[in-house]
């Protein structure tokens, strides 16, 4: 990006007389406070920024009335260019408040050294992980061949509940700013995944899946797409043999029985305070300039991120990826597009704060559920339990 920006200030920014300042680098987590901040006045708080990654959650809470409608720059004609899932997305009280720039999803990343292994010896298929009901059978088989080991970790296993919920035709999911816990559909979606932390099938990730998948602590790992930039080349184990990663990719598993399927959707966009005429015109000048087709592939393709212009994801199937786990990443981001329906994330306040006391909590107890478990404790039991973490009053 920072690249970009200097193409930009040295070309079309000079020629249209727009220049453009990086004031603050921070992470998608933490944006959102340092904006509030910064807009309450609050002491030792930068400045508040003309131009501003967010998500939409953040943007409301600054207030979409003081924030630019991207409809005011961009005609309906333009717009139609966007990948409409991506844009509704950004749509916040009828505005166009947040512009797509990239997106992301959740995947399926393997090990493929050690899946080859696994697959000559059970017969496992991949197609096998097109459904929850296929993902849970492989990763019982596999921790019985492996003598106990995971087969997969989680980044966001509340995401993954949600979504295998809806697709069953949950309906709406949130009260009071978390979950309807009188869902049903919801609650049996949630104990099919805690069955298979109990056994020991799937565990809650440290922080991010790549690292127990690195260390060859599980065979997969299920996280955001844009993880594949942190996947190293070779998987080194507790002894500290390595051996080739042969990174393999799976799209998001779906309900067996699923009518319309999902694909979660995340990532930060572009937002704008209202200033003046004059610096709304230039960060329309600016977004324009960096979602233009090659430009928007290019930068998608270099970090791992799904173009947000049509015309930049039909031409993907023609790019010349340099590594083969990106040509993987996006033949499945292809598949993805062409089947599934984009789902935003939750906009709940607090939401994921609660959900990291939630995560903590279940990585705690994490070893304790298979001996549990063994030592004579019921599996439905022990699954219940952890639906009382997640309805406890945090």
């Amino acid at each position: 990006m920072n690249r970009l920006l200097t193409e930009f200030n040295d070309t079309v920014g000079k020629e249209k007389g727009v220049l453009l300042n990086v004031t603050n680098m921070t992470n998608s987590a933490v944006i959102g406070s340092q904006l509030q901040e910064a807009q309450s006045g609050k002491p030792g708080a930068l400045d508040l920024p003309d131009l501003f990654s967010a998500h939409p959650a953040d943007a409301e809470a600054l207030g979409v009335e003081k924030l630019v409608d991207w409809n005011d720059w961009f005609s309906a004609e333009e717009m139609a260019a966007y990948v409409p899932g991506f844009v509704q997305d950004g749509v916040i009280a009828g505005k166009q408040i947040v512009f797509p720039v990239s997106k992301s999803t959740q995947l399926l990343f393997l090990n493929g050294s050690q899946y080859a292994r696994f697959a000559a010896d059970t017969g496992a298929q991949l197609e096998k992980l097109d459904t929850w009901d296929g993902f849970f059978e492989m990763a019982a088989a596999y921790r019985q061949w492996s003598q106990g080991k995971p087969f997969c970790a989680l980044d966001y296993p509340l995401r993954l509940a949600e979504l295998n919920a809806l697709e069953q035709g949950a309906g709406t999911l949130y009260k009071d700013n978390w979950y309807d816990l009188d869902n049903e559909a919801f609650h049996a979606s949630w104990l099919e995944f805690a069955r298979g932390l109990v056994r020991g099938d799937i565990i809650v990730s440290d922080l991010y899946s790549n690292t127990q998948v690195m260390t060859g602590e599980t065979l997969a790992g299920l996280g955001s797409s844009a993880a594949i930039l942190y996947y190293n080349d070779v998987v080194t184990y507790p002894d500290n043999t390595t051996e080739p990663t042969d990174l393999l990719l799976a799209a998001l598993p779906h309900a067996a029985n699923a009518s319309t399927l999902l694909m979660p959707q995340a990532g930060v966009g572009l937002c704008a305070f209202k200033t003046t005429e004059r610096k709304a015109e230039a960060a329309a000048v600016f977004l324009r300039w960096l979602t233009e087709q090659q430009r928007n592939l290019d930068f998608a393709a270099a970090t791992g991120y799904m173009p947000v212009v049509n015309a930049a994801f039909d031409a993907i199937a023609d790019y010349p990826f340099p590594q083969q786990s990106y040509q993987r990443l996006y033949d499945v981001y292809n598949q993805m597009r062409a089947e599934d329906t984009p789902l935003s994330e939750p906009a709940m306040v607090g939401y994921h704060a609660r959900a990291k006391v939630l995560y903590d909590q279940l990585r705690q107890r994490r070893k304790q559920y298979p001996q549990r478990l063994a030592d004579g404790e019921a599996l439905d039991a022990l699954a219940e339990e952890t639906w009382q973490l997640l309805c406890a009053d945090i």
